[in-house]
């Protein structure tokens, strides 16, 4: 039986960027959930951007405004850099209006109560003439990844109105790396660390955590494809198969937790330290609390730290 990874762990959460940590994956899986996880991150998860423009005075995409600094292509590049939070099914329409010599941000923006501007320093325009004017209705909606006009268009657009290729996904970027790491006597278990940033609308943390949710409910419909009612007895024959593994994957854990404390490769002082005090294996030391190993003699505050170091890399925390 393949043993679980233990759970993700934050390393770095600031604003819209995080890292996360995934331990003790059997060897390869790290690449398996990996790559996986980053697939859905970037094509699966839903988001929200414009979709089409109709902008008072223009008609195509190759109008020119008097007055506004921008071509019609750059304008059109600047509104799908805009980013909304939907708290509606959509789609939503909102609308900017902007007069006289002057930067026109998405700050300018009108939304409806549904409707949330999440990057409201984004440029849109500038105004180079005191009578200039730029007069807008956005439509917004709901989508996943990224879909051109081509893939979205049903029917023809009213007259006037520009269709833009839109970039639904949330993410900015994601990033994955797969490490080998010890786990009891082996050292070939996989440690995979992901860097996630988004566009704001969501949490890093959630976009993880809707990313595997996606993936579990794709694997759910596998598994019970060819899934055949058991009979009693293969009910019966299956229990203590099913404890055989609990002891298996509760063998692995021991493994652990009987290391040695030389296998830890702490620093001289802090394992002489620990010796002179009889702690030989991680379990004795993980049962020891911060106040009990301050009482030792000849270990520092240095090498408390080095201890809880090496004792994370294994999952483990000092007694609380």
């Amino acid at each position: 039986m393949i043993p679980s990874p233990q759970q993700p762990k934050i390393i770095l959460e600031d604003g819209n960027r995080a890292v996360f940590e995934i331990e003790a994956l059997w060897p390869g899986y790290g690449q398996t959930i990996g790559n996986a996880i980053r697939r859905v991150l970037l094509a699966s998860l839903e988001g929200a951007a414009i979709t089409a423009v109709k902008i008072e005075g223009v008609h195509h995409e190759f109008t020119t405004l008097p007055g506004v600094l921008e071509d019609m292509v750059e304008l059109m590049l600047n509104l799908k850099r805009v980013r909304f939070r939907m708290h509606g099914p959509g789609p939503y329409t909102a609308t900017l209006a902007a007069k006289g010599e002057t930067h026109v941000s998405a700050a300018s923006i009108k939304t409806p109560a549904e409707l949330e501007v999440v990057n409201a320093e984004q440029r849109i325009a500038t105004l180079t003439d005191k009578k200039a004017a730029l007069v807008m209705d956005l439509i917004v909606e709901k989508g996943v990844g990224y879909q051109p006009v081509e893939a979205r268009q049903k029917e023809k657009v009213e007259i006037g109105t520009i269709a833009l290729d839109a970039a639904f996904s949330p993410l900015r970027l994601v990033n994955y790396e797969v490490e080998n790491m010890r786990v009891g006597d082996r050292t070939d278990f996989n440690l995979v660390r992901f860097h996630i940033e988004t566009d704001g609308s969501i949490a890093p943390r959630e976009a993880f955590s809707q990313a595997a949710k996606i993936l579990q409910e794709q694997f759910t419909v596998l598994a019970g494809v060819f899934a055949k009612k058991a009979e009693p007895a293969a009910a019966a024959a299956a229990e203590p198969e099913a404890a055989g593994e609990e002891e298996r994957e509760e063998t692995l854990e021991e493994q652990v937790l009987k290391k040695k404390i030389e296998d830890l490769e702490l620093s001289t002082r802090p394992m002489n330290a620990l010796s002179n005090a009889g702690i030989k294996n991680v379990g004795a030391l993980a049962k020891k609390s911060d106040k009990k190993l301050r009482a030792i003699e000849g270990l520092g505050d240095k090498g408390i730290v080095e201890i809880k170091k090496a004792l994370g890399n294994l999952g483990l925390t000092l007694k609380q």
